[in-house]
This record gives C-alpha cells, structure tokens and sequence, in this order.
C-alpha cells in the first residue's frame, strides 16, 4: 500500500506526542531525547522537520535502523546521535533534554524497582522546564481484568505480560520526582483488551 501524503510527513507519531507538538509543548528550539525509539516510529517528522534530535534503545538492531534513517534523512547531524542504552542506564550528562519520549517502553520494566530505575534514569537527563512525554500500559479502568504475576507485572485479556501502572503509583512517582503534571492522566481502553495511559510530567 502506497503511503498517503500525512503518512509520508508524520510517518507513525503517536497521536497523545502530535498533541503536544500541536500545543507548542516541543518545538524546533527543543533537545528531544527518544528513549527506548524501536523502528523509530516517533521520528519521522521531527527529523523531517529538523528537529534536534537524539534516542537510544536497549535493542542493537532498532538502533542501526534509526541510525540508517537519521543518516538519510539528516546527514548534517554528526554519528553519535543513537545510541545502545536501556532508559535506566543513560550515559548522557544530567539535565541534557528539552523533551523525553517514552513510548511504550516503561511497561517492560521487569518488576516496580526496574519501573522506577528507568523513569529515574530518563529524568536525570532532564532540564529544569523539560517534560518527559510517557505512553504505557496500565490497569486504569481495567483493574478487574488483569491477572496479577506478581512484582506490579500482569497477565492482559490480550494474552501478553506487561508491567502495569496504576493511577496511584503514576501520582506518587509524580511526586517522588517533584515534578507536576502538565496534562492530566489520560487512558485508553483498546476493546476491553488493554490499556495504554498518557502520563506527561513536567521538571521544575
């Protein structure tokens, strides 16, 4: 299938992330950070659009796909730009980042010590007035239909495991970082499947 005109300028942005760009939350004078990219479904635009962009993954192969694009797409950016790092494990300097993505990365956490390993890690690399952009799955509005594992990670009616938020941890992780939420909590629920939840919070 031939991609339509906004699939070839917006690629696959998540459209919780195109909200904040639309509302001038990230903008061209940002210093983005795509933690944990995959394929690089976020990118497309913000590269497109010159954007100063960064992202690491934990995966080398996701990582030489994003390295191969920003290297079409942006050959004026110097090598070093991606990079082989899990979110808890960052090696940039502390306070780096405008804007951190995370999209669909924090529900792989391995248990709730991992969780917060890795939001802490990417708010390290944060600067004072940045905003860590989060999409993961949680069990707001599901409670009842996820099969608790065991260390916050659940069984989903879709058949796959994640690492489930609530909304009182997402409130007191919110709090332990002494951060505040610039939008509040937002989930959607995927036909009773799943759900995926909006956390955006800001560093003072």
């Amino acid at each position: 299938m031939t991609a339509t005109p906004l699939a070839a300028q917006f690629g696959h942005i998540d459209i919780y992330l195109f909200d904040q760009l639309l509302r001038g939350r990230i903008t061209p004078a940002s210093r983005i950070l795509d933690c944990g990219c995959g394929t690089g479904r976020n990118l497309t635009y913000l590269l497109r659009e010159g954007y100063d962009v960064w992202a690491t993954d934990r995966d080398p192969q996701a990582v030489a796909a994003v390295g191969a694009e920003l290297a079409r797409v942006r050959p004026d950016l110097p090598p070093g730009r991606v990079r082989v790092e899990p979110a808890e494990a960052l090696t940039f300097a502390p306070q780096s980042f405008d804007v951190v993505i995370s999209s669909a990365v924090l529900h792989f956490a391995r248990d709730h010590a991992h969780f917060d390993a890795m939001v802490d890690g990417m708010w390290r690399v944060l600067a004072p007035g940045g905003l860590l952009f989060a999409r993961l799955a949680s069990s707001i509005g599901m409670g009842d239909r996820m099969q608790p594992l065991g260390g916050g990670r659940f069984l989903l009616p879709d058949g796959s495991e994640r690492y489930l938020v609530d909304e009182a941890r997402l409130i007191a992780t919110t709090e332990r970082l002494g951060a505040r939420l610039i939008d509040p909590l937002k989930t959607t629920i995927v036909q009773n499947q799943r759900c995926m939840t909006t956390w955006v919070p800001a560093r003072p």
